[in-house]
């Protein structure tokens, strides 16, 4: 068993890979990093790979990008290693044989040959009479003589945990407060498939406790798990963690957040440019309370962070929340941090301070990169094409309006302002009426950035050229 100190807070994160990381992983990795963090404790990366047919190590790649890229480092974990050596459970097998062993001396397990379409017959059958579905103790009593015949005839065997009868489970759960269980309800459970790979059950509570982990923190849809693990940690004299159960994480429609939700992994929303500050602040406040209402950096992440102020209701990700967070992370970027966001989409070659230019121009526009590209066309490609609404500006403007435009504006030498107002005394258009088709003309859209640096970086020949488009248009 592990020899860390009692005193120490040691959370994990245990994913599995067979897909990308989904937001309401993501969100349960962040909370285990943040309340170990927050008690000067250790953080383990433990990966749940048992299920060889459907783990990928490309998604385990993937899922250790995604995670530093989220902000979140762990302390332990199979990049890394560690002082429990083995930290992905196909490697563990020789570690879960030896306490499985220690069951079965103890007369704690026994082979179940039942079939799925038979376990599927009596779960409806009990359904169908108003019990709650658990397994019928088929199995438990058979003879010694019954079972060495059925595994002479070759028939594949699970191996279940023996749950002891008419007693209590009980643990006290950070979130949701006292727990208890009555073991009768339990029914024995597979601690071992037929294919020789141990169960959910067993191996995540055995590492959790050969890992010295003393918080459990998790979905609540686990909440129904642990009074088995507990059974099986306490069956072989093992250290039971405590358990904080948070609140599941919803998508819009109002179901669990999986890998099933389309734009709801990690990756996707990275490749669509959304920054890791954006995903932090959006996610520790879902199941979570902040004391700060405002925008917070990875210190003062850790510092609101308190696992007392864990949620029972269940939290929705709201899409317009994570755009609104990160307006404000694109807000706390550096310059140098904001020029190599966007990076990608701006021209090659571009000197400093045009880029400097740039930056300053459309900043307070731009919620992802391509925003930016779509400014960057504007600014420094050709305009092709025009949003309706901005058409329909040049149409309304008039042909007279663009005609006295070319006469002042984009003049070498000639200043933004004056040149504006002088078109407004020669059209008679105020307000929007003079803005709206002027910025129509010159970007293609009806809003957008402050004109004026938008125009600075634009060549003369190039506004001369497209108020001169506009004024076809509007013929």
């Amino acid at each position: 068993m592990s020899s860390e100190s009692p005193d120490l807070l040691v959370t994990r994160f245990a994913p599995s890979p067979t897909g990308y990381l989904h937001l309401g992983n993501a969100r349960t990795a962040l909370l285990n990093f943040l309340a170990a963090r927050k008690a000067g404790g250790r953080f383990i990366l433990r990966v749940e790979d048992t299920d060889e047919a459907r783990s990928n190590e490309d998604f385990m790649t993937a899922l250790f990008e995604d995670l530093h890229w989220l902000g979140v480092h762990w302390d332990e974990g199979p990049d890394i290693g560690g002082p429990h050596t083995i930290y992905r459970q196909q490697h563990r097998r020789t570690i879960y044989e030896e306490w499985l062993s220690r069951l079965d001396s103890a007369g704690l397990t026994y082979p179940c040959f039942c079939t799925p379409a038979e376990l599927n017959i009596s779960r409806k059958r009990q359904l169908a009479a108003g019990q709650p579905p658990r397994y019928a103790g088929t199995c438990r009593n058979l003879t010694s003589e019954e079972r060495a015949e059925r595994l002479v005839r070759g028939l594949p065997a699970a191996l279940r945990f023996r749950v002891p009868q008419g007693q209590v489970v009980s643990f006290v759960d950070l979130v949701h407060g006292e727990q208890r269980f009555n073991t009768d309800d339990i029914g024995d459970f597979i601690i071992r498939r037929t294919d020789g790979s141990t169960a959910f059950f067993f191996s995540n509570a055995v590492d959790d406790a050969l890992m010295g982990v003393t918080l459990v923190l998790r979905g609540d849809d686990h909440m129904t798990n642990t009074p088995r693990q507990i059974l099986i940690l306490q069956a072989l004299a093992l250290r039971v963690p405590q358990y904080a159960h948070v609140a599941l994480l919803l998508g819009m429609d109002g179901a669990p957040l999986s890998k099933r939700h389309g734009d709801t992994s990690l990756r996707e929303l990275r490749d669509r440019g959304y920054l890791p500050g954006a995903l932090r602040n959006h996610l520790v406040r879902l199941g979570h309370s902040c004391v700060t209402d405002g925008w917070l950096d990875d210190a003062a992440l850790i510092a609101d962070f308190d696992l007392k102020r864990l949620g029972r209701a269940a939290a929705k990700f709201d899409d317009a929340q994570l755009r609104h967070w990160q307006k404000e992370t694109v807000a706390h970027l550096s310059t140098e941090e904001f020029v190599s966001w966007i990076a990608a989409v701006l021209p090659p070659g571009l000197d400093a301070q045009k880029q400097a230019q740039f930056v300053t121009a459309i900043r307070g526009n731009v919620e992802l990169p391509s925003d930016a590209k779509q400014w960057a066309t504007v600014v420094f490609g050709k305009l092709e094409e025009f949003e309706p609404a901005a058409l329909a500006a040049i149409r309304e403007a008039g042909e007279g309006f663009f005609t006295e435009a070319l006469k002042v504006i984009g003049q070498p030498g000639a200043e933004f302002k004056p040149a504006v107002k002088a078109l407004g005394q020669a059209t008679g258009n105020k307000g929007p009426a003079l803005f709206m088709p002027l910025r129509a003309a010159l970007t293609g859209f009806t809003h957008g950035p402050e004109l004026a640096p938008m125009l600075a970086l634009l060549p003369v020949a190039e506004i001369q050229a497209r108020l001169e488009h506009a004024r076809r248009l509007a013929v």
